[in-house]
């Protein structure tokens, strides 16, 4: 290491201008680069490697690289990737001074899962900057889902669809499947929509077997009931129009936090509601088909809070995602976190939640402590399981709360 900055120093003094060999401008970088990554070797080299051999021997001076150094607090000192170590550096204002929104800096932020999945983090960093990506969407959703998010930006370009072709108009895209050209299928066990249209497959999301067949499956929802308890004559499924009824004119905007293509969306949308779809690519292109009907696609996971400030949206919607599978403390946050974000008087529409019929009681306390209006709730049992489960389906409106002291 002492070598290679003392040829550094000598580069440094060696007079430089515009006839100064290129090759001697990457010979500088690339041992700085090196330098980089031997002094994060040195960081963290083991500190008991090799006491044996000196307690053995009647040399008793401590080689450098052996005496015990303080830990770094620098998170970029605990990855050995350049790329990563760069991103998470601190980057200074160059004018010295505060910027437009009263920082000094810019402070890069990386989930904190990312340290315990360091492998899996230096794999998805390890890239050639101004390249082509590798195609590993999947291992950055691996990443997400288990805790690292947000992931650090990269300085490659994403791999797009070898042939891409134009998106069908809008009068068009909503119901129609989209071009099979437009999706990177290679990671998905359906190579097609077709594919993915047919129950048969079982290829998809399982809990979104269907979501895929627009004509027969998608297009009757939240417009026309379709599962209606045979027994009690109840159905956990509302319907848009009386859910806008609640509120005439003033739902304007909106969240769907659901596993599904979208149709939500859609169906909204000719109610002049617009709604931001979010979902992660689970088994199938969600995100991709969202995009392609011509909606908004949000890709993001349960383990981030929504981006949208306090009291601005006027609707959160829900399906197929809050399920008996939650953790109750993890519910608790989600909903503390939509709550921020719906406007008083907003909506929240928790749509054909399911789970096991002795554990509802206590997922009904977690949803009451919110303390809304309610204007529909009730509770249906879930045939499908021999009466084990049950669907609870509700329409609430968040209070006023009026500021206290």
């Amino acid at each position: 290491m002492e070598k290679i900055r003392k040829e550094m120093s000598d580069l440094r003094d060696l007079p430089m201008d515009s006839s100064s060999p290129a090759s001697l401008l990457r010979h500088s970088a690339f041992l700085a680069d090196i330098l980089g990554l031997l002094e994060s070797v040195q960081e963290y080299l083991p500190l008991n490697e090799g006491i044996g051999y000196w307690h053995n021997s009647e040399i008793k001076a401590v080689h450098p690289l052996l005496k015990p150094k303080q830990q770094s607090d620098e998170p970029a000192d605990y990855f050995l990737i350049e790329e990563i170590r760069k991103y998470v550096k601190v980057k200074p204002n160059r004018l010295g001074k505060q910027n437009f929104m009263g920082a000094n800096g810019t402070f890069n932020s990386i989930g904190h899962a990312c340290f315990s999945m360091k492998k899996e983090l230096e794999e998805y960093m390890d890239y050639d900057v101004g390249e082509i990506c590798n195609d590993d969407w999947k291992l950055a959703q691996k990443l997400m889902v288990h805790g690292c998010d947000p992931l650090p930006r990269r300085r490659c370009f994403s791999r797009a669809p070898q042939l891409y072709s134009r998106p069908f108009y809008i009068n068009e895209s909503m119901w129609k499947l989209p071009d099979n050209r437009n999706v990177r299928w290679s990671q998905y066990r359906c190579k097609n929509f077709t594919c993915l249209a047919s129950n048969a497959t079982h290829k998809g999301f399982f809990k979104c077997a269907d979501c895929f067949n627009l004509t027969d499956h998608e297009m009757p929802r939240w417009i026309k009931n379709v599962d209606i308890d045979p027994i009690t004559n109840l159905t956990a499924d509302f319907l848009i129009p009386e859910v806008l009824d609640i509120k005439p004119g003033e739902i304007r905007i909106g969240l769907d936090f659901s596993i599904g293509t979208g149709t939500f969306a859609a169906r909204m949308r000719e109610f002049n509601v617009t709604l931001v779809s979010a979902i992660i690519n689970l088994g199938a292109p969600f995100n991709e088909m969202i995009a392609l009907r011509g909606l908004v696609p949000l890709y993001i996971t349960i383990n981030q809070r929504v981006p949208f400030f306090d009291n601005t949206l006027d609707l959160i919607h829900t399906t197929r995602f809050l399920d008996g599978w939650i953790d109750f403390v993890l519910l608790d946050f989600i909903l503390y976190d939509w709550d921020r974000v719906l406007r008083p008087g907003g909506l929240l529409w928790i749509d054909s939640f399911f789970c096991a019929k002795e554990d509802m009681n206590d997922y009904l306390e977690v949803f009451k402590m919110l303390k809304y209006k309610k204007h529909k709730w009730v509770v249906v049992p879930k045939r499908d399981k021999d009466d084990r489960e049950v669907f609870f389906s509700a329409v609430l409106e968040k209070p006023p709360r009026p500021f206290r002291r």
